[in-house]
């Protein structure tokens, strides 16, 4: 049972594959630091076709593009969940490709990215992100599709970068107070297999994770009025753990409801045959949510 909980509860509900790594802050180490500050977002060289190494800050990212550009249609850019990489994205991509351009990238510390020089924080993970996006969609729009952690990565950063995301799909997207939900729903009483999942959790949430990137809570900030579509599981995977299970599938869908906040053009769906990778249960559902964002982001 304790392995049961192990391999679905703590990699699905975390997000995260449990690992090792240095932990680290969500403080101001980088915050005034972009080494993206003097670039341009003209990609000079060759367009990506098909898996090819760049370099972002000095480190090699792994990235992969397919499809031809449309006239006026944004770039889609798939972001994987913690622990894995975007060969998990493949399928997807090729479906997406071929009326899109679509790419995907490891995150520094996951697939064949290089690993990262110390702790990272969501500024630092973001930071990356626009180095990815300066070289595979230069001054287009892009559209953000975000499976668990990386659609929590893909929702903090949209903000701040309303120029250029125009739209977002979040996959069962990582809420954004897991770690509170966690505490809350397991308490620190907890005795036996659930207290080792909420020290498991914890853990993880504080940087004990292959990216070594710290998790911090955070309210939900609007990126405008952009198309938004949040996709919850529709069939429960937390309830291995009976005591608690309930309580972390209430605090998952209320943590889906409040990613609604980030546009007033939000809305949610339940992907009813899904559990948490919606893209691989129920890849048509992934796909025509993605389509959909990308048509209204492209008028």
């Amino acid at each position: 049972m304790l392995r049961k909980i192990k391999t679905s509860v703590v990699a699905a509900l975390c997000c995260i594959v449990v690992g090792a790594g240095a932990a680290g802050c969500d403080g101001d180490a980088v915050e005034n630091w972009d080494p993206f500050a003097s670039a341009t977002r003209s990609a000079d060289a060759a367009p990506i076709s098909g898996t090819e190494k760049i370099e972002v800050a000095g480190r090699s990212v792994n990235v992969s593009c397919s499809g031809d550009p449309a006239k006026g249609k944004p770039v889609i850019v798939l972001m994987h969940g913690g622990g894995d990489g975007l060969d998990k994205l493949a399928a997807v991509q090729k479906t997406l490709s071929e009326q899109n351009r679509v790419c995907s990238y490891d995150r520094l510390g996951a697939g064949a990215s290089d690993q990262p020089d110390g702790p990272q924080d969501i500024s630092s993970a973001g930071k990356i992100l626009t180095g990815v996006l300066d070289r595979v969609a230069g001054d287009r729009p892009v559209v953000l599709a975000g499976h668990s952690l990386g659609g929590l990565i893909a929702a903090r950063y949209a903000p701040d970068h309303q120029d250029r995301v125009k739209g977002l799909v979040l996959m069962d997207a990582t809420p954004p107070t897991m770690l509170d939900d966690i505490t809350k729903a397991i308490p620190e009483s907890a005795k036996g297999p659930a207290a080792e999942l909420r020290a498991q959790n914890l853990a993880i949430f504080q940087g004990q994770n292959p990216e070594k990137l710290v998790i911090p809570d955070g309210k939900v900030r609007s990126a405008g009025n952009i198309p938004v579509e949040v996709i919850t599981h529709g069939k429960p995977y937390l309830q291995a753990l009976p005591q608690y299970g309930p309580r972390l599938e209430k605090a998952w869908a209320a943590g889906q409801r409040r990613w609604l906040a980030l546009s007033s053009g939000s809305t949610l769906s339940t992907a009813a045959n899904s559990e948490h990778y919606i893209y691989v249960d129920q890849p048509d559902v992934a796909v025509q949510a993605i389509e959909r964002v990308t048509a209204q982001a492209a008028r």
